[in-house]
């Protein structure tokens, strides 16, 4: 399922974002060995910093599985000032109805080969759908992406075919990078849908998208609690106060209340209630 992190609520969903770097990381870095820019396990450029729209894909399990940047052309994007050697003089393309599609990758590790739902073939045309449709309403006509051959007959055979290239395709370190147009339209979408069989909604609300992916967070709180003992009364109330929060600043005050009373608390469970509380409120 889809969530798309923006400027609006990318404050919300730092934690998402987290893993979606650290997916950038290991795709592009350990992978395909690119070399871009990593720091503490985390794939980012200052592209990132320009406030774009990233396409999420979350599992069943609420993992970060699958990725694409969506960034105006209006203003610094990378066709313009990376690979503008692909363009032959020309100059970029500057539309406010024309948005940059890069950093796209999918976790071949969690997802199988096949069509089916966990598959690379499924998060990848999840991520297509829920890129053009969140561009088409936001009035955008067409995507341009910088791809190599490899990825340019991975969308021709899944029924997304790019209707023209800008430019031409020029060696770039270890790859040949070729930008490819792609119109954002119902036909396009539809064409995508049907090779992949998903006819369903493929977006989370922010609501739901906070509740999966907290789910992958209580996994990895387990061990905190190996015993599965239930929670103390103390516990249980700390608990309840972080679901009731509804801002950053109650959030935090319940946290500084739990370190002013963390004689009450062995190590284990202090670690556990103030690194995953919305874990906590889950098990609850």
């Amino acid at each position: 399922m889809i969530i798309v992190i923006d400027g609006l609520n990318q404050h919300e969903f730092k934690d998402i974002l987290d893993e979606m770097f650290k997916l950038r990381a290991r795709v592009f870095g350990d992978r395909l060995g690119w070399e871009v820019n990593i720091q503490d396990g985390r794939e980012r450029d200052h592209f990132d910093d320009l406030h774009p729209a990233h396409v999420v894909s979350l599992n069943d399990e609420g993992e970060v599985v699958g990725c694409m940047r969506l960034l105006q052309t209006t203003g610094p994007h990378m066709l313009a000032d990376v690979f503008n050697s692909i363009l032959d003089g020309e100059p970029p393309i500057r539309s406010a109805q024309v948005w940059e599609a890069t950093r796209f990758c999918v976790d071949t590790k969690k997802l199988g080969r096949g069509r089916g739902k966990n598959s690379v073939s499924y998060v990848t045309s999840e991520v297509m759908i829920g890129s053009f449709e969140y561009a088409m309403d936001a009035g955008v006509r067409d995507a341009v992406a910088v791809i190599d051959p490899v990825m340019n007959r991975v969308l021709q055979r899944s029924g997304n075919a790019p209707y023209d290239y800008v430019g031409t395709a020029k060696p770039m370190g270890k790859v040949v990078a070729m930008a490819a147009l792609m119109d954002c339209s119902e036909e396009r979408i539809a064409s995508i849908r049907n090779y992949a069989d998903i006819d369903h909604d493929v977006f989370l609300s922010d609501q739901q998208a906070r509740a999966l992916f907290d789910k992958s967070r209580i996994t990895e709180a387990r061990p905190a609690n190996k015993d599965h003992k239930p929670l103390s009364e103390l516990e249980t109330y700390f608990v309840e106060q972080m679901a009731a929060a509804r801002t950053e600043d109650e959030r935090q005050a319940v946290l500084n209340l739990i370190e002013c009373l963390s004689d009450k608390f062995t190590p284990e469970q202090k670690t556990a209630l103030i690194q995953t509380p919305r874990a906590f409120a889950h098990e609850a």
